[in-house]
């Protein structure tokens, strides 16, 4: 079960729209429209994105006025996300290494 349930939070780090959004509110708060302009991504495509990673509690809001706020729900989400990207700089990294000795021979 909890496997699944791993598989499933998974699943929504797979799109790269939806890292992007992640990054955009890794330090603070934004609006849709302003996660619009900062990714420069059509506001449909932000909202969907949004309404899924708020389905899953990746995300959370608070309304102020007209307005609704996201934020990150948990900062361990932001931690997970740098450790998958320092797995892939190290991977990448090792790659060039292999090439490079490869071509050396």
């Amino acid at each position: 079960m909890l496997l699944e349930l791993h598989a499933e939070v998974c699943k929504i780090f797979s799109h790269p729209k939806r890292l992007q959004i992640i990054e955009a509110l890794r330090d603070h708060e934004l609006t849709v429209s302003e996660v619009v302009d900062r990714l420069r991504l059509p506001k449909a495509n932000v909202s969907q994105h949004l309404a899924v990673l708020r389905q899953k509690k990746v995300v959370v809001t608070r309304r102020e006025g007209l307005n609704i706020y996201y934020r990150i729900a948990n900062p361990k989400i932001i931690r997970a996300c740098d450790l998958m990207r320092q797995v892939l700089v190290e991977q990448l990294e090792e790659g060039e290494r292999l090439a490079k000795r490869i071509k050396a021979k």
